[in-house]
């Protein structure tokens, strides 16, 4: 406690920017470097979601760069005022600590108490969890909305949606409809069809039960397309990932460019799609066999065995994530059904106290951050927030130097408060 009462008598340069003792050339750097990542990172991933949903020509024209600076320039905020700030309030660094404290996490905070255990794999037992609630609600009659409904209608198909708007026969006249134009009109035989037609031999005596909505196929060809078909997807969308860096090495390493596609992430990614597909589709099937009905409550079961297939593919990020989206629609429900308060501004107040929890984790303990999340930090600021006087900083008991050991920053005596300490030059 008694560190709480300390005091620091360092100014901005001397611990925040001190790679140049200016506050406003250090703002600018900082901006800049926040763009110039933010451009990178959007312009991408805007241009490939377009291409994935099939944007028309107007909207590359008049929508897709007003979206893509909109985001970034949201990003560089993020950036740019916390270096405005903190030169701003660079005499309350003591309230910098106490804010530090007081947006701790509470996980974090047990963990470091004692009070709780972190659990093996619990980012798949998280995951199991919440996709199990995701799958129920997306079987109930208005129960997802949106980009949600969409996305997992992409990912399971239109036959786990327990209603249509057509009866079995209609289906069925339907795939014969579709039989009959593919014998009229002959096409050219390449892989997909090949595998399909590989599928369908294998599996085309297998059983389909009267439930089930699949009427082009049997249960076990349903559950194998669906491993395959999102397999591909998940394979696609890493290799899609890796290209930028792929290519910055086009002319230097062309021999990186193999690692494109013969990634093990690549791989990963396929398989915790694919089977996450064919698990939930598997067990769906097994469901309606044993109790003979199609019932919303399958998914349950369905989905929380589906979402085993996170071992492929452990990400904390995506359970987290997927998580928070969760809580949101249900707290969104709660208000629909007028049970739960609407709070206005909610999600800027969220969004601005979980910027606080990272951007001071960053500063007073590095150790406590995620590490793809100060890599990210890293990129953002072109490495400048390495370069802090967290030595200074260390009279607070955080440890913030602990990862930073060694490190003196190259200070102008002109503009420091302390006299500098002189850096250790090794031979």
């Amino acid at each position: 406690m008694a560190a709480l009462s300390k005091s620091i008598p360092h100014n901005c340069y001397e611990i925040g920017h001190t790679w140049h003792p200016s506050c406003r050339v250090s703002f600018l750097q900082v901006t800049w470097g926040a763009l110039e990542e933010s451009l990178k990172i959007y312009a991408p991933l805007y241009l490939i979601a377009a291409i994935l949903r099939k944007r028309k020509l107007d909207y590359y024209l008049y929508k897709l760069l007003p979206e893509i600076l909109q985001s970034a320039s949201f990003l560089t905020a993020n950036g740019a005022l916390y270096i405005t700030f903190f030169c701003t309030l660079r005499r309350g660094l003591l309230t910098i600590y106490m804010a530090n404290l007081a947006t701790e996490t509470l996980f974090r905070m047990g963990v470091a108490r004692g009070a709780i255990t972190t659990l093996r794999n619990g980012e798949v037992l998280l995951f199991c969890i919440t996709a199990a609630m995701y799958m129920f609600f997306f079987r109930c009659k208005d129960g997802l909305k949106g980009f949600t409904f969409s996305a997992l209608r992409f990912i399971v198909g239109k036959e786990e949606i327990p209603t249509h708007s057509y009866s079995p026969e209609a289906a069925y006249a339907k795939v014969e409809q579709k039989r009959e134009k593919q014998e009229e009109k002959p096409r050219r035989m390449h892989i997909i069809s090949l595998v399909r037609k590989l599928v369908n031999l294998i599996c085309k005596h297998g059983p389909r039960h009267r439930c089930c909505k699949h009427y082009e196929d049997n249960c076990i060809s349903y559950c194998i397309k669906g491993f395959i078909r999102m397999f591909s997807v998940g394979y696609l969308i890493q290799c899609c990932l890796r290209i930028p860096s792929a290519f910055r090495h086009l002319f230097t390493k062309p021999s990186r460019l193999l690692s494109l596609f013969y990634n093990k992430e690549n791989f990963q990614l396929g398989a915790f799609l694919g089977s996450f597909v064919s698990i939930y589709k598997g067990t769906s099937c097994f469901l309606r066999w044993i109790r003979n009905l199609d019932d919303e409550l399958h998914a349950i079961i369905a989905g929380f065995l589906a979402g085993i297939s996170m071992m492929f593919y452990k990400s904390t990020t995506i359970s987290m994530y997927l998580a928070s989206k969760l809580v949101e629609t249900m707290y969104f429900k709660g208000i629909e059904a007028g049970k739960v308060p609407y709070f206005p501004h909610a999600d800027t107040i969220i969004y601005s106290i979980s910027t606080a929890i990272c951007f001071q984790a960053a500063v007073m303990e590095v150790q406590t951050l995620r590490p793809s999340y100060w890599k990210f930090l890293l990129r953002l600021t072109k490495g400048r927030f390495a370069v802090m006087n967290r030595k200074a900083l260390d009279v607070f008991g955080t440890g913030a130097s602990k990862h930073f050991q060694g490190f003196v920053p190259r200070l102008d005596p002109r503009y420091t408060v302390v006299k500098p300490e002189l850096p250790i030059e090794f031979s």
